[in-house]
């Protein structure tokens, strides 16, 4: 009798745990997430106009921790000092409202796509020019609901955003483009907002921009207060450093060569008065397009920028040269005039010998007088020779290097192209040594 009994509990015990078995298999979870969604979203049950309770349901503010997903970004503009990213933004906060029961775990989220249906943060960037969701195929965002309460929002979101710039570094430089998120209504006493713990920022790996370099990012509180109270604010900077290849190859290198072609100039013969005036103005009016060019691109500050510093000696450099050919023009001109006068001179005074000699020999005949041995000391020949003399009997002078190799030029026109040659150079390698060590090493002071 014992031994049927037992064999009959078993039994039992084996129908039970089929049947348990089969009705668990027929269960239909969808069905229960729309019951679950009825029961603590239904009509009189939940009002999406109030805000949660602060933690462990005290009257405290609603603490909703952020975290972004930098997917990409766009443009950096320099003009409109803005840039625009593509992100993922989330948002995590705890509704007791919202609790359900997880059915031994195997429920663990709801999910919803219309955001209208729970209580949401009032969250805006503070800095945003433009922004717009994306709905290809469907709206890209979701709302996922944990047995807990804890509510995630999650969308991708396109936006434009304001970057004050500094320039004055230019085109050596770093910016600062912050991205702003503050409540619009709630303050501080009401809704909190904080980074989410670990790594609230993310940034996708192969991440490319045409001019500049993602070097690093740092977030933080930007707490403000105004006459409505005190609202909760988040920002995180990201730190960009220009390309400077790309202006070393478009800028910096053709304005040196523009420089060292106007220097061609003074390797010219004087008298190529059209080559030289074509050379100057042509590389005068080339150095202006790029000036022109380059600050077309740059929006107008009332500071200097470095590349202003670089465009300006530049552009000094080549008028200056087309300068050094009007003050060569002038001087060979005034050393024509010169050699005029001393030819008309010479011609006088040959002029005059050959007079002198026809008197002497229509006189001929005349009678010889003998002149005295010595002369009087009024007498010009004795001061010339006693003057002669003189120089003789002194030291010799320490020759000057500059005045020797000068003097191997006989026109003053020549003198200044050789100068030329040499000073233009040496005062542009000056300049660049002081410039480049200047702005580098501010570079480095700002780094």
């Amino acid at each position: 009798m014992g031994t049927g009994h037992y064999f009959w509990a078993i039994f039992y015990f084996a129908s039970l745990c089929s049947a348990s078995l089969a009705n668990n298999a027929k269960i239909n979870f969808r069905e229960k997430e729309k019951k679950v969604l009825d029961q603590i979203l239904g009509a009189g049950k939940y009002d999406a106009r109030i805000r949660p309770s602060g933690i462990n349901g005290t009257d405290g503010p609603a603490i909703v921790r952020i975290n972004l997903f930098v997917r990409s970004i766009m443009t950096i503009s320099d003009i409109k000092m803005e840039y625009s990213v593509q992100l993922t933004f989330r948002e995590q906060w705890t509704d007791e409202r919202l609790k359900f029961d997880d059915i031994q775990g195997r429920l663990k989220y709801l999910t919803l796509t219309e955001a209208n249906r729970v209580w949401m943060p009032d969250l805006f960037f503070s800095n945003e020019k433009e922004g717009h969701f994306h709905n290809i195929i469907m709206p890209n965002v979701y709302i996922r609901i944990f047995p807990n309460g804890s509510v995630l929002y999650s969308i991708r979101i396109s936006l434009t955003l304001a970057c004050p710039m500094n320039l004055k570094l230019y085109p050596l430089d770093r910016q600062i483009c912050s991205l702003r998120m503050a409540s619009y209504g709630w303050t501080t006493n009401d809704l909190v907002f904080l980074w989410k713990e670990g790594d609230p920022v993310q940034v996708v790996k192969n991440l490319h921009l045409p001019r500049f370099t993602l070097e690093k990012f740092l977030t933080d509180y930007c707490n403000s207060k105004t006459n409505t109270g005190e609202y909760s604010c988040l920002k995180v900077d990201l730190l960009f450093k220009r390309e400077f290849s790309y202006y070393l190859i478009q800028i910096y290198i053709p304005c040196c060569m523009l420089v060292i072609v106007s220097w061609v100039s003074f390797w010219l013969d004087q008298g190529a008065v059209p080559a030289r005036v074509s050379l100057g103005v042509t590389t005068l009016l080339t150095m202006a397009t790029q000036t022109s060019g380059i600050n077309a691109s740059l929006p107008p500050v009332s500071y200097t920028k470095a590349i202003d510093v670089w465009t300006g000696v530049c552009l000094t450099f080549v008028f200056g040269a087309l300068l050094e050919f009007a003050l060569v023009n002038y001087a060979s001109r005034s050393d024509m005039h010169k050699d005029n006068i001393k030819k008309k001179r010479r011609d006088l005074e040959q002029a005059s010998l050959d007079a002198a000699s026809d008197l002497l020999d229509t006189d001929s005949n005349a009678t010889f007088a003998m002149k005295p041995l010595v002369r009087h000391p009024a007498d010009p020949l004795a001061l010339e020779k006693l003057r002669q003399c003189e120089v003789h009997m002194q030291p010799p002078k320490r020759p000057n290097c500059c005045k020797t190799w000068l003097s191997k030029f006989p026109t003053r026109s020549k003198r200044i192209d050789v100068i030329s040659r040499i000073t233009f150079p040496l005062v542009f390698a000056l300049f660049n040594l002081v410039y480049w060590s200047t702005y580098l090493f501010r570079e480095e002071e700002d780094e």
